[in-house]
């Protein structure tokens, strides 16, 4: 007999429920489609599980009795799956600072509803990353070049702030506005920075510029106070450094914030992660 899983998803949801509307719901599938997938398992069987009527439906005797063998073997599918779904994880791929409350809400939503993991992998590039397979999805801030055949979902924009030393001459004013950036020297990640030269019009760049290659070495040097930083304003809640204070930027352009994948790699986890993902974006 050609039964399958579906078929007996089907029936004891319509069981459980007693209707075919509500069962086609959970489904999240037509009704007429739950009806020819319920008629072929009845045909498969050669017996009736199921009474209808326009008010109601019923099971059968031979019904109730099927209905507690296929829930036994759901059950048992079900904790295959889940066992197998420990096994299974989704690379995550940033460079710093997972953003707040989305990082978090769209893991454990996405490990509730697959069963699988999100591995957590740190990297300095995580679009190199992308590109050597050693994630399967990366989360960057900013404009950047992304591969040529990747697929980018863009999830919402974070506000900038300004970053100095304690001993700065920048902390007696109290505030930076985007314009006047340019009057002070600016260091710059130049791997997974999000503010750069390229951040403004050629006439309008700061004329100096601190090269680092990575936020360890941008925060020191900002500590220094070889120069300003500007980053994404979660870093205030989230970085903590005695030397150096945070200031309001006033009139900066947000922060693009998105998640890229390749079309190649792990398409039904991805594709749950988005989902968890997008439904999070503005939270």
């Amino acid at each position: 007999m050609d039964v399958e899983l579906r078929h007996l998803r089907a029936f004891a949801s319509v069981a459980r429920h007693r209707s075919f509307s509500r069962a086609a719901e959970e489904l999240l599938i037509t009704q007429p489609a739950l009806s020819r997938t319920i008629a072929q398992l009845e045909g498969q069987l050669s017996v009736r599980l199921l009474d209808r009527s326009s008010r109601h439906v019923e099971l059968t005797d031979t019904g109730a009795e099927f209905l507690v063998q296929a829930e036994r073997v759901l059950a048992t599918m079900d904790q295959a799956l889940a066992v197998v779904g420990q096994r299974v994880a989704l690379r995550l791929g940033f460079s710093w600072l997972l953003p707040d409350p989305w990082a978090q809400r769209t893991i454990s939503r996405f490990e509730e509803s697959t069963g699988a993991s999100v591995a957590l992998t740190r990297t300095d590039d995580p679009l190199q990353a992308l590109r050597r397979r050693t994630v399967d999805i990366a989360l960057v801030r900013g404009e950047f070049d992304a591969p040529k055949e990747a697929r980018i979902t863009h999830l919402y924009d974070e506000p900038r702030i300004a970053v100095c030393s304690e001993r700065c001459d920048l902390t007696r004013f109290g505030h930076l506005d985007w314009a006047d950036v340019r009057y002070w020297p600016l260091v710059v990640n130049t791997v997974s920075g999000t503010t750069g030269p390229w951040s403004w019009p050629v006439d309008q760049r700061p004329t100096q510029i601190i090269e680092t290659a990575n936020y360890d070495e941008w925060l020191e040097t900002v500590a220094a106070n070889r120069g300003i930083g500007i980053v994404p304003e979660v870093a205030q809640r989230r970085t903590q450094h005695p030397a150096v204070r945070y200031l309001p930027l006033t009139d900066a352009p947000p922060i693009p914030v998105s998640l890229v994948h390749l079309p190649d790699a792990q398409r039904t986890l991805i594709r749950r992660f988005l989902d968890a993902a997008v439904s999070h974006g503005a939270e």
